[in-house]
């Protein structure tokens, strides 16, 4: 499998192939069917992230600790 950023690496190279006006209709073919693969896998790896990250954010940072609401107290609005 490959990483996240050689996917991305990839289907870059394959946006800047295809724009080519000396490529066949053929090739064109193959590197978009290509690219919408790589692109739904890419979005699926993000949304895995995203979630990993709002697990992460809506932890405390150990069991006893509640969160902190310094935003909204009132020595922050001074």
């Amino acid at each position: 499998m490959k990483k996240f950023e050689e996917r991305l690496e990839r289907l870059e190279t394959l946006s800047e192939a295809i724009r080519n006006p000396d490529l066949s209709l053929e090739d064109a073919l193959s590197f978009f069917e290509e690219g919408i693969k790589l692109a739904k896998t890419l979005e699926k790896d993000l949304d895995k992230i995203e979630g990993k990250i709002q697990i992460l954010m809506n932890q405390p940072a150990t069991v006893d600790e509640k969160p902190e609401l310094d935003l909204f107290s009132e020595q922050g609005l001074d």
